[in-house]
């Protein structure tokens, strides 16, 4: 076919199968101008209606039968205007959605044309890897929104919650304490805050007269005595096997001694006592032995009326039952006793806190304390508020702050209360170890009326079924506990669980805000 023959068609009837293939054979090789292209009806290639197209298919069936039995599907249809469409547009055009084509063809995308030889391959390389990264950043999306949140927690700490009253605290202990008339000097046995029980020997009270020239003058009389018996023991003309093993006895004990003294471990007071007996054993031996010498006995006389003498101006005490022993006291033992303490007013203990001591009796006066005996489990505290309000409960407990060189908390039990003065006067009873409160009579103290409960942040509040309470995170599994919420404040939420024993401090619990 010629380009003549295209001219004198135009318009003047329906192209066949042949004369379109040709045709597009020749646009291809330039033969005949693109704008040039048009049907019988005048109208472009690439402007063909489906019905035209149509048209076209039909006469290509019929002249290709048998050699092409099946239909084009419409893919292959749109593929061949797509085809001569872009064989007579200009490079890189604006492809316009064709005319009067179904939706359900709109949808399905034409197969990419192969790229020729020649053809650049840049925009095309740009394109996929746009494509790759807008994929990527889908699926990034989609993973992030899919996977499971970390869930925030925290920590179930301990708390306090309730009111403080500070005041002024005067300590009221257990304790009996024991003085004595012409008293001169004190020679302490027991040990200083020691537990002695009964018949354990305390101290020993020397009375007004007692001299130590009276212990020069014992010591003089055992010297004559030792030596007396170094001459009677040299004289001796065999050995005396009892004596001399007794002998050694008391040189063994008395190493003992001398080791424990000198930082030994050991009871040292019961070692003592055998080297005592020791020395006692052998006396006795050496005085029957030679009980006929008339200067030995002599000199044994002088050594007991000496110690006779000495003991009369010497008096041991003892331990009457278990206490704690303390050798320091400060006057106020005899005044605040668990039997009188109660019926003083707010304006004596106001007194006795600044120092001022109770009267004593007569008898008292003139008397030298010696130590005190404490009992170990329960004392009291009378304790002054100033200008407060505030009634406290009868029976009831409050936490109890001792501050002073190092803070003492203990539970307190109201016994009763005064107001007198502009102060409250709370009378206290605590049963604790007296050792905390040994050397304390007066400090700063603090009452609580709160209750020990349980901290968690407000975001782990959750309401279940109008029930308000916090899920515990054990392992994997999360339980839902009721609680009572007795304060917020703040970020802080003071809680108690309902049934007891379920919540602890240091478990897990789930955040929600």
């Amino acid at each position: 076919m010629q380009p003549n023959d295209w001219q004198q068609n135009n318009g003047q009837g329906t192209y066949t199968p042949e004369q379109l293939q040709q045709l597009q054979q020749m646009q291809q090789q330039g033969m005949m101008p693109p704008q040039q292209t048009q049907n019988q009806q005048n109208v472009p290639l690439q402007q063909m209606t489906p019905e035209q197209m149509q048209q076209v298919q039909q006469l290509w069936y019929q002249n290709q039968q048998p050699a092409m039995p099946q239909q084009l599907t419409p893919e292959q249809v749109q593929q061949m205007q797509f085809e001569a469409m872009m064989q007579q547009a200009p490079p890189m055009p604006n492809m316009q959605p064709l005319p009067n084509v179904p939706q359900s063809q709109k949808k399905r995308r034409a197969p990419r044309q192969k790229r020729q030889k020649g053809q650049g391959g840049g925009g095309g390389i740009w394109k996929v890897l746009l494509v790759l990264a807008v994929a990527g950043a889908g699926l990034w999306f989609f993973l992030s929104n899919m996977s499971t949140p970390t869930q925030a927690t925290a920590q179930i700490e301990m708390g306090v919650l309730g009111t403080t009253y500070t005041g002024d605290a005067l300590i009221v202990r257990n304790e009996v304490s024991y003085s004595e008339e012409g008293v001169q000097s004190i020679d302490y046995i027991a040990q200083e805050g020691s537990i002695v029980y009964r018949g354990n020997e305390i101290c020993r009270v020397y009375s007004t007269g007692y001299s130590t020239k009276e212990m020069t003058s014992l010591q003089d009389y055992r010297d004559q005595i030792k030596n007396y018996q170094r001459t009677l023991l040299k004289a001796e003309t065999s050995t005396d096997q009892k004596m001399l093993r007794l002998e050694n006895e008391v040189t063994e004990r008395g190493l003992e001694v001398r080791s424990l003294v000198q930082g030994a471990r050991g009871n040292l007071i019961n070692q003592e006592i055998i080297l005592e007996t020791a020395i006692t054993q052998l006396q006795d031996y050496f005085q029957s032995k030679y009980s006929s010498d008339m200067p030995l006995n002599r000199l044994f006389s002088d050594e007991t009326t000496q110690l006779k003498r000495i003991e009369s101006w010497i008096k041991p005490k003892w331990a009457t039952e278990e206490r704690v022993v303390s050798f320091y006291t400060d006057g106020f033992e005899v005044a605040l006793t668990p039997s009188d303490f109660e019926q003083y007013t707010p304006s004596q203990v106001r007194a006795m806190i600044n120092g001022e001591k109770p009267e004593t009796t007569t008898a008292a006066r003139g008397r030298t304390d010696l130590y005190r005996l404490v009992k170990q489990n329960n004392y009291a505290v009378l304790m002054l508020i100033k200008d407060n309000t505030w009634n406290p409960i009868e029976g009831t407990q409050y936490k109890l702050v001792l501050e002073q060189f190092s803070n003492t908390v203990v539970n307190a039990q109201v016994l009763s209360f005064t107001r007198s003065g502009g102060e409250l006067l709370v009378r206290l009873a605590v049963i604790g170890d007296a050792m905390d409160v040994l050397y304390m009579r007066t400090c700063q103290a603090q009452l609580g009326d709160y209750a020990d409960c349980m901290t968690v942040p407000v975001s782990a509040l959750y309401m279940q079924n109008d029930t308000q309470g916090i899920v515990i995170i054990d392992g994997g599994q999360q339980l839902f506990v009721p609680i009572n919420v007795l304060r917020q404040e703040g970020n802080t939420a003071y809680i108690s669980a309902i049934q007891m024993g379920i919540l602890t401090a240091g478990q897990t619990v789930r955040l929600f805000k």
